[in-house]
C-alpha cells in the first residue's frame, strides 16, 4: 500500500479504536445495562483464561518441534498421558462451569419481567408496527409514535407486542433486548439513571422498512416529563382510537415522531387481539372432517 494511503488509513483506524464507546452496550446508562456490561466483561475474562494458554502452547509447541531443533524428542509410539488428559479436560470443564454459573445467576437476577425496585414503575405499552414504534401510556392517556419519553431515575415497565411480523425492542444503553411477537405480550423492566437521549432500534429484520425502525428514547427529569405529558394533552388534539390505529398500523415509515393527546382505553389489548385475528385469517385452521 502506498504511504499516502497507508498513513490516513492508520489515522482513521486509530481515531475509531480510541473513540469512547458511546451509544452502545459499553456505555450503560441504567442498572440493567450496567449489569449486562459486567457480565460481558466477566465472560470475556473467563474465556481468555483458556484462549491465551492455548495460543501460547500452540506457538511453543510449533517452535520447539520445528525441524531445525535437534533437541526435541520424537516419540512416534506415544499414545496416552494422564497428566496431559487432566490438563486438556480440566481447564475447559472449569471454564464451562464458570460461564454456566455466571449465566445461571444472571438469568435470574436480570429476568426481564422482574421489578427493579419496590417503587411503582411507569407502564409503557409498546407496539411494533411496520415500520415504526408506537408507545402508549395507559395511565396517562397519551401516546407517541417514533419517540419514547420516560422519566429519569424511575423504573419503567414495558409491555411489548407486535402488529405483525416479529421484531426486537432494544435500547442498548438502557438494557435487555426482547422480542415483540404478534398476539403475545412480553415484559421487560428498565431504568435510565441519567437524563439524556438514547438510541432505540429494532434488532430483528422485519422487511423493507426495517432500517427506519429507530427511535429516540428521551429520559427527562420528573418535572420535565410531567410538562411533556401536559403539553401532549393540550397541544395534540389528535385522538388515537381503533380506527386511527388501523391507519397508523399500515406499512410505512414515519417522517417524524407523532404524539397523541388522547388514547382510547383498551387500545393495547385491541392491538394484541387484532394481530391474533389477522394471523387466523392468514393461516386458517383446517376444517374438521365430518364424521
Amino acid at each position: 500500500m502506498h504511504r499516502r494511503t497507508l498513513v490516513p488509513a492508520l489515522l482513521l483506524f486509530w481515531s475509531t479504536a480510541c473513540r469512547p464507546a458511546d451509544e452502545g452496550v459499553l456505555d450503560p446508562q441504567g442498572p440493567i445495562a450496567a449489569a449486562e456490561r459486567t457480565i460481558l466483561i466477566d465472560s470475556v475474562g473467563i474465556m481468555l483464561a483458556i484462549i491465551l494458554p492455548v495460543i501460547i502452547a500452540t506457538l511453543a509447541v510449533a517452535c520447539w518441534f520445528r525441524a531445525s531443533n535437534k533437541h526435541a524428542t520424537h516419540l512416534p509410539d506415544w499414545e496416552y498421558s494422564g497428566r496431559v488428559e487432566l490438563v486438556v479436560w480440566s481447564i475447559p470443564a472449569m471454564t464451562v462451569l464458570l460461564l454456566g454459573g455466571l449465566g445461571w445467576v444472571a438469568s435470574h437476577d436480570l429476568d426481564p419481567p422482574r421489578p427493579l425496585t419496590p417503587e411503582k414503575p411507569l407502564v409503557v405499552q409498546v407496539v411494533a408496527l411496520d415500520w415504526k414504534w408506537l408507545f402508549i401510556y395507559p395511565e396517562q392517556g397519551v401516546a407517541s409514535a417514533g419517540r419514547l419519553v420516560i422519566p429519569a431515575g424511575r423504573p419503567v415497565e414495558f409491555d411489548i407486542t407486535s402488529s405483525g411480523v416479529m421484531n426486537s425492542f432494544f435500547v442498548p444503553q438502557l438494557g435487555s433486548q426482547i422480542y415483540a411477537m404478534a398476539g403475545m405480550v412480553t415484559k421487560v423492566n428498565m431504568q435510565s439513571d441519567n437524563p439524556g437521549s438514547y438510541a432505540g432500534l429494532s434488532a430483528q429484520f422485519s422487511g423493507s422498512g426495517f432500517a427506519d425502525m429507530r427511535f429516540a428514547a428521551d429520559a427527562m427529569p420528573a418535572d420535565q416529563f410531567d410538562r411533556w405529558l401536559d403539553q401532549t394533552r393540550q397541544g395534540q388534539p389528535a385522538r388515537l382510537d381503533f380506527a386511527s390505529y388501523a391507519e397508523l398500523a399500515k406499512p410505512g415509515a414515519l417522517p417524524r415522531p407523532v404524539a397523541f393527546g388522547d388514547v382510547e382505553p383498551g387500545l393495547f389489548a385491541h392491538a394484541v387481539q387484532a394481530a391474533v385475528k389477522s394471523d387466523d385469517m392468514t393461516h386458517p385452521s383446517h376444517p374438521k372432517e365430518s364424521q
